[in-house]
């Protein structure tokens, strides 16, 4: 039979104390990785207005530059690709246009002729024009973008990047031509290191000064949460210490009161039994004796019950006189009951230890009470070395479907999960092998602190 494992371990914190000096490194790398976040989208945001700005300068600089100096010099023979009037007005361009911010000029036709660039070799060449020259021709509307440079007509550009503007002129004559400058993109990158520095330093000095501010707020709360610990842990021992007074309160109560009664009214019962014996009368004979077995049921569940609620022998002997009454208090006609256990001296358990271990067995032999049938039940406790412990408890009665009962705790065997929270202390491991008509066995394992020696 596979073994299962029961127990629901509890996952404890690595760091139970709460330090204000980690706290307060925590919150100092938030902030820092909350500024290298927002250093890098204020970059992106930086450069996105910069470009905006850029193209919008631009587009305003080629409306003056087309108004005031290209247009006045458009003339019919330029257009026809006059040499001389392509020296003439390339030396407007190249005097009043070219420089650091202008760094090319075209003229284009609708057909996509070239009919003036300051970039000789593509004077005359033809080029398709793209969507956004056709919309500059058509609107007629200025364009402005930074431009990628990809495209055949750019194939001498220098530059990985420039701000491109297509707005349209007219010649004398009225036709259209389509004027492009090509600004240079070195004052998007100024303008963006500007913008940032400026975003930067507020952000930061932001963050900073918020740091500054919750540092304080935040080492009051975590000596708050500190003092709520402690009295948290306090309550909860008293708690603790309450409920097992409460249990002996109540063990002591049962056993002065009702189980003296009841013994009392047995010693009575059997002794009138004895009395209507004496006297022939038989069938009241019967009767009482009944009367003082049931009596003496009712008083061996009661003491059973008072073994459940506070095994007095736990505290008093140890572990192993504490299993030996509940091995005592198990047993039954159809349900024999062994015990084999290691020395008091030798097993030398931690309280705690003991009263996972007895209630563990106490668990598993009302288990075989309530479903094994007739069975005989091996209960075994040794120390298997330094820092080990080994509880078996055996049966071979009717066993069960480990797989129908774990998958579904609550579905009649809330004996099982009952087992698998009291288990879940860290270093104890509860299993369970067992299959209909072969019996059950639980195995409890303890390690580390609860395994160790007291």
């Amino acid at each position: 039979m596979p073994w299962r494992v029961v127990s629901r371990p509890v996952i404890l914190d690595d760091d139970p104390a709460v330090r204000p000096h980690r706290i307060v490194a925590r919150l100092v790398l938030g902030v820092l990785a909350a500024m290298v976040v927002v250093g890098v989208l204020g970059t992106l945001a930086a450069r996105q207005l910069a470009e905006r700005e850029a193209v919008n300068d631009a587009a305003t600089m080629a409306g003056v530059v087309a108004e005031a100096v290209v247009q006045p010099a458009l003339t019919d023979e330029l257009l026809a690709g006059d040499p001389d009037a392509v020296a003439a007005f390339d030396d407007t361009v190249r005097r009043s246009l070219l420089g650091d911010t202008v760094v090319r000029v075209k003229l284009w036709r609708p057909d996509g002729l070239v009919v003036y660039a300051d970039e000789p070799q593509l004077i005359g060449r033809s080029f398709p024009l793209d969507d956004e020259q056709q919309e500059a021709l058509d609107g007629p509307s200025t364009i402005a973008e930074v431009s990628d440079l990809s495209d055949s007509e750019n194939a001498f550009e220098d530059a990985d990047r420039l701000v491109e503007v297509y707005r349209p002129v007219w010649a004398p004559d009225g036709s259209t031509v389509l004027f492009e400058i090509y600004v240079s993109y070195d004052p998007v990158s100024e303008r963006t290191g500007q913008l940032w520095r400026g975003f930067a330093g507020v952000t930061a000095s932001s963050l900073i000064l918020l740091v500054v501010i919750v540092t304080p707020l935040v080492l009051h709360l975590v000596r708050r949460l500190r003092r709520a610990e402690v009295q948290r842990s306090a309550l909860l021992e008293r708690a603790v210490e309450a409920s097992a007074d409460e249990r002996r309160r109540i063990a002591a109560s049962l056993h002065d009161g009702p189980v003296q009664e009841l013994a009392a009214t047995s010693f009575t019962v059997s002794g009138a039994s004895a009395t209507a014996a004496q006297r022939g009368e038989e069938g009241l004979a019967r009767d009482l004796d009944a009367a003082a077995a049931a009596v003496r049921g009712s008083i061996r569940s009661l003491r059973t019950l008072l073994v459940d609620i506070y095994p007095p022998s736990l505290a008093a002997s140890g572990v192993v006189v504490a299993l030996q009454d509940l091995v005592q208090a198990s047993r039954r006609d159809a349900l024999a009951v062994a015990l084999d256990v290691d020395d008091e001296d030798d097993l030398a358990l931690t309280p705690e230890a003991q009263r996972l271990v007895h209630r563990v067995a106490q668990e598993c032999l009302r288990n075989a009470v309530k479903h094994a049938g007739p069975a005989t039940v091996a209960v075994s406790l040794h120390r298997d070395g330094p820092g080990q412990v080994t509880l078996d408890v055996v049966d071979d009665g009717q066993g069960f479907d480990t797989d129908a009962v774990l998958e579904r705790p609550y579905d009649g065997h809330l004996g099982t999960h009952v087992l698998g929270d009291v288990t879940g202390a860290p270093g104890a491991v509860l299993q369970v092998a067992s299959a209909p008509g072969r019996g059950t066995h639980w195995r409890l394992e303890l390690t580390g602190p609860l395994g160790e020696r007291a």
